[in-house]
């Protein structure tokens, strides 16, 4: 027979279950968050075009969340050791998840099937969660609190999970060990339950075991991450790996062969030390040689300092405003010794002024002139990039030039993108500026393109040639360029510029470069 004391301990306890199994859910909300966000930056990281797969990917989870919700219905007994088992498998998955897509992707070119079903496995296991919770949590309070309760913990952990992931986890802990963290996360709340009510399972001693060995191997797990990771890095590229870092925005990688070195970002060449003035040479000096005052320069990219470098060969130049995106590019120029000896040290530079922002903001933001607007950013692979290279942002960059100044950009490959080249050309046409296109062959990247843009009112695309094929660049040291280079970059074959009218330029609302440049034959590069 019960005692009113008997009933309170039995209330209490149930209480305790139920804030407990609430915490439960606002932590797997939180790790499931992370998960999708882990997996979606994986899998851009792997297999490229940000939006197609974080769309791919978390559509996914979600629909495998919904046929885990649905199954979850066979569930008829033992609700709390299933809940158990649960976290356990998600623990482990979640915890290997990018060891394994990286060491798949060393060794087959069909990796993104892989992260596509490791993404549907861990939505699927996800989706078991809060139909389980909430049937164990009705005991506990009524229809409408258990519900709006299970659900207000849930969201509220999905939203303090996208924040961890977007300015902690990403940043600080990269794509090698957030997934072993939040793996660890769902062992916790597997802990929670073994500890607290181990009187309520059925199988507590079988879980206990179960619990023991997923902690070994977690620990195992933080242990040998990097080194696999690396492996799998490793095999990716054709060099050894020096340095290399997962930032908020990219992933930066340095290669070394011999006595050159190669950066990669994100998986894509952004120079080698063997050819890199047959790229910064001709996208600073044709420019810089054809403006007459060189005072205040604007250099949009370039955050490894090698184009600050070849920009401050010029004795009259007094101010260069570089802005990079990404604060961990810049200090790399800043302070890292192999850097340093690439670049000069151009960003330590007292003339120099680096801010990290997003290209496309200062621009909008800024009240400053400038002789010169030099454009050393990222290929338009993706929505946020393709705004750089729009016509609205071509017409903010006139505004922002001195009467006779004028402006250039890498304009991507003609040889592997030519609609895309085309592209630029017809948005910095469109924007007022007359243009001159000019290529040079870069060994380590292939056939790359630039173009320059003057002022229509100010000088013809006819004269722009002229005055571009007469510099001789006798006056500014230079590894490559001289006047020959010059008048031999400004000529094309056959076959390119005839298919200009079939171009349209490349707007903020009508994104065209993104579908020119994703029909390019880069399978070829």
């Amino acid at each position: 027979m019960s005692t009113p004391a008997t009933d309170n301990s039995e209330n209490t306890q149930l209480r305790r279950l139920s804030f407990i199994l609430k915490i439960c859910v606002f932590t797997t909300g939180c790790a499931a968050m992370v998960t999708e966000y882990t997996l979606a930056t994986l899998a851009t990281y792997l297999l490229g075009n940000s939006i197609l797969q974080w769309t791919i990917v978390i559509s996914l989870m979600l629909f495998s969340m919904g046929l885990g919700s649905r199954y979850s219905r066979k569930f008829e007994n033992h609700l709390l050791d299933r809940f158990v088992t649960i976290e356990f498998s998600l623990s482990f998955l979640c915890t290997f998840s990018a060891m394994f897509c990286f060491w798949i992707a060393a060794y087959t070119t069909n990796f993104g099937l892989v992260v596509y079903a490791v993404a549907c496995m861990i939505g699927f296991m996800t989706g078991l969660e809060i139909p389980l919770i909430t049937r164990i949590n009705q005991s506990y309070e009524s229809l409408r609190e258990n519900i709006s309760s299970v659900m207000e913990y849930d969201y509220y952990g999905g939203l303090i999970g996208g924040a961890l992931f977007a300015f902690v986890l990403l940043p600080f802990l990269g794509l090698t060990y957030t997934p072993v963290l939040i793996g660890s996360l769902n062992l916790l709340v597997a802990s929670l339950i073994l500890w607290y009510f181990p009187d309520r399972l059925t199988r507590p001693r079988a879980l206990n075991a179960q619990f023991a060995t997923l902690f070994l191997v977690s620990v195992l797990a933080f242990a040998v991450a990097k080194p696999i990771i690396l492996y799998s890095e490793q095999r990716k590229y054709k060099d050894k790996i020096v340095y290399q870092e997962q930032t908020r925005y990219q992933k930066i990688v340095l290669t070394q062969w011999k006595d050159d070195y190669w950066l990669f970002i994100n998986g894509s060449t952004q120079f080698s030390t063997y050819d890199e003035e047959r790229y910064h040479e001709p996208l600073v000096h044709p420019l810089m040689g054809l403006i007459k005052e060189h005072k205040d320069i604007l250099l949009l990219g370039g955050g490894d300092g090698l184009a600050a470098r070849e920009i401050l060969k010029y004795p009259d130049v007094e101010n260069l405003t570089l802005v990079d995106l990404d604060p961990a590019m810049t200090r790399l120029a800043q302070q890292d010794k192999i850097f340093l000896s690439i670049n000069q040290g151009s960003l330590n530079d007292p003339r120099v002024r680096v801010v990290n922002q997003d290209a496309y903001q200062f621009i909008n933001n800024s009240g400053d002139l400038y002789d010169a607007v030099i454009i050393d950013l990222p290929d338009p692979k993706s929505v946020s990039l393709s705004l750089l290279y729009s016509l609205g942002f071509y017409k903010m960059i006139e505004k922002h030039l001195k009467p006779f100044g004028a402006m250039v950009t890498q304009s991507t490959s003609p040889l592997y993108s030519p609609e895309a080249f085309l592209c630029i050309i017809k948005s910095m046409q469109a924007a007022g500026f007359s243009t001159l296109s000019y290529q040079n062959s870069v060994p380590s990247m292939g056939l790359w393109g630039w173009n320059i843009g003057v002022r229509q009112k100010a000088m013809p695309a006819q004269r722009l040639k002229q005055e571009l094929t007469a510099l001789e660049f006798s006056n500014i040291e230079t590894r490559f360029l001289n006047q020959d280079a010059m008048i031999s970059m400004t000529h094309f074959g056959k076959g390119l510029f005839e298919k200009a009218n079939q171009i349209e330029p490349n707007t903020q609302f009508n994104h065209n470069i993104l579908k020119y440049y994703r029909q390019g034959s880069w399978d070829l590069y």
